[in-house]
């Protein structure tokens, strides 16, 4: 069976205690990655970045999580679907060069990426 996640995300409210517990529990890899001027740590392997992290915002009252991206084909189609099923939109639609993300919570609460390469076809 395929991975049914391609990306995994870490939302914390303290980037660097996050980086400290995960290299020092699992002695995962952790590098900063260019991201225009700017650099994103990122969780890296042999095959490249795997996971990252998103720093919650000052004031955020979500809760730190783990969100896994799941490949779709079709963004919004995929999105339409999930609403129709009950689900909610948590973050609308956002383009990087690498390909289009949109987080929806399901109708239980979880919460999950749908995302769709720029170029790359899903297997």
């Amino acid at each position: 069976m395929t991975p049914p996640f391609v990306f995994m995300d870490l939302r914390t409210a303290d980037l660097e205690a996050s980086r400290r517990f995960y290299t020092e529990l699992f002695g995962w890899t952790v590098a900063d990655v260019p991201a225009g001027p700017a650099t994103v740590p990122m969780f890296v392997d042999g095959d490249g970045p795997w996971g990252g992290f998103t720093q919650l915002a000052e004031g955020d009252t979500r809760q730190p999580q783990w969100i896994p991206y799941a490949p779709v084909t079709g963004l919004e189609d995929a999105a339409k679907r999930a609403m129709e099923l009950g689900a909610t939109i948590v973050r609308p639609r956002v383009d990087f060069p690498a390909g289009s993300v949109i987080v929806i919570q399901d109708p239980e609460g979880a919460t999950i990426a749908l995302w769709e390469p720029a170029t790359a076809s899903i297997s």
